[in-house]
Order: C-alpha cells, then sequence, then structure tokens
C-alpha cells in the first residue's frame, strides 16, 4: 500500500513539474533585433555590448514586458527582406510607408534627427544648392544606403526615373562618405546625429559639409515583422514606450548619445 501511495505520489510530483515546465517554456519571450553600425542608434561598445539610441530604448522596453534581446546584425536590405519573412522581430529606426506596412506593424515615432543632404566643399562651392529638385539639373552625383527611405521629398525626386538610375546606392554608408572625400560622389542623404559623428570620426568634417536642403524630419518607428509578433504586442510596446516618455526616460537615452550638430 506504502508503495502504491508512494508511486502516486511520484506521479503527482512529475506532473506538476511537466506543467511548471511547459508553463515556462510558454511564458519565455525572446524578440531578434536588427542592429548594424550606425552611431547613434545602434553600434557595439568596447565590452562587446549593442548599445545606442534604438537599442537602448527596444532593449529597455522589452525588458519590462518580460522579453529578452537576441541581436541580429544586418544590413537594412536584408533586414527589411528578413523582417518580411518572419525571420526577423524587430526592426529599429524605420519610417512607415504603405508597402511596408503589408508586412510589417509599427510602433508610435521615437525622437528623430533631419535627414540632410551632404556635400563636398568643391560641390558646395560650385552649386548653391537650395532644393533637392536641382539635383538632376545640375547632374548632381549622389550616393545613398539601399532601400533606405529618406522621407517623402526623397520619394518624389526618384520619380524622376532618369536621375534615380544614377544614384549611387551602397549597403555601407561610409563607403559613400570616402567616394566623397575621393571625387567620385558629390554628396550623400544622412541624418545630422549620424553625419556628425561618423564624419568627425573620419575625419572628414572639414571636407563634406551639411547643405541647407532637408529632407525629412518624420518621425522613425520600429517596426515589427507580422509573421512574428501579433498585433497586441506592439499595442503593448507602445503603452510601454509612452510610459517610458512620461518618465523622461526616452529623453535621457537620446542625450545620452547625442553629440553637438554644427
Amino acid at each position: 500500500m506504502a508503495m502504491v501511495w508512494g508511486a502516486r505520489i511520484l506521479r503527482a510530483w512529475w506532473l506538476v513539474f511537466i506543467l511548471l515546465t511547459g508553463m515556462g517554456s510558454a511564458s519565455a519571450c525572446e524578440r531578434s533585433v536588427r542592429w548594424n553600425p550606425d552611431p547613434p542608434f545602434t553600434h557595439m561598445d568596447a565590452n562587446g555590448e549593442v548599445v545606442g539610441i534604438d537599442a537602448d530604448i527596444v532593449r529597455e522596453a522589452l525588458t519590462r514586458m518580460g522579453c529578452t534581446v537576441r541581436w541580429v546584425q544586418l544590413p537594412w536590405a536584408r533586414a527589411l527582406l528578413e523582417l518580411e519573412a518572419g525571420r526577423l522581430d524587430v526592426l529599429p529606426g524605420a519610417f512607415k510607408r504603405p508597402e511596408r506596412e503589408q508586412y510589417a506593424w509599427f510602433s508610435d515615432p521615437r525622437p528623430t534627427p533631419r535627414n540632410v543632404l551632404y556635400a563636398s566643399q568643391e560641390a558646395l562651392a560650385k552649386w548653391p544648392l537650395k532644393h533637392i529638385d536641382e539635383l538632376p539639373r545640375v547632374g548632381f552625383r549622389l550616393g545613398v544606403q539601399i532601400n533606405v527611405s529618406y522621407g517623402r521629398t526623397y520619394d518624389a525626386l526618384l520619380k524622376q526615373e532618369a536621375y534615380a538610375r544614377s544614384i549611387t546606392r551602397q549597403s555601407n554608408r561610409r563607403n559613400l562618405w570616402q567616394m566623397v572625400a575621393n571625387g567620385r560622389l558629390d554628396g550623400v542623404i544622412a541624418s545630422e546625429e549620424t553625419a556628425a559623428i561618423e564624419l568627425a570620426e573620419l575625419k572628414l568634417d572639414a571636407r563634406i559639409r551639411p547643405t541647407r536642403i532637408v529632407l525629412s524630419d518624420e518621425g522613425a518607428r520600429f517596426a515589427f515583422g507580422k509573421r512574428a509578433v501579433e498585433e497586441s504586442f506592439v499595442k503593448q510596446f507602445n503603452q510601454v514606450l509612452a510610459q517610458m516618455r512620461r518618465e523622461g526616460l526616452v529623453r535621457r537615452i537620446h542625450q545620452r548619445y547625442v553629440l553637438p550638430v554644427q
């Protein structure tokens, strides 16, 4: 009798163990988040940790939601494909566009620096440009990153098909800066904060300067792949993001990485 009773107790404990283990695995939350060297938004620090404005915001928000982050290093164009395929959960720093809404949910916007046209000193002296529509007329050799949206003004420029075909596209923006320095391009579109950091690091900040042409000050967002993430998760993320704003945390994170823009 004692042996039967002991066997029952053992089976009962085993059932509890299975239930608890199953509950734990079901409630575990890990989200894959894209990063690439793109200061001040995402980059790797001296300790090998991914940090930056977007990195710190999304890590804190997901932590508050009981999730851990798995960083995935991807160039921008590849990240969009992975998000669409459901192999990437979160893509920080994305503009909300109709074609992207087919496969992605979008968070509320976060503070975003302006996208500005940068040009070599030689180009600035040659062309006192005031509007992006002037670029095709003067034959401005423009460089951009592959599949990056720079705002609706840039989208309108791309409708001039002949000029759109002449634009140089690279996955790595630093390659574009070097092409300007070598005289192969006249200018590059970039966010003010990113340009300030990268041009200073490359010692090109005296040779490549911002023009007066601002393409966008639209707020960037965190994009969530529809195949991997439920819409309810994004709504919860927005609630957490709003709370972080009320606490002043988003502003403090932004100030942590921003260099003065000249």
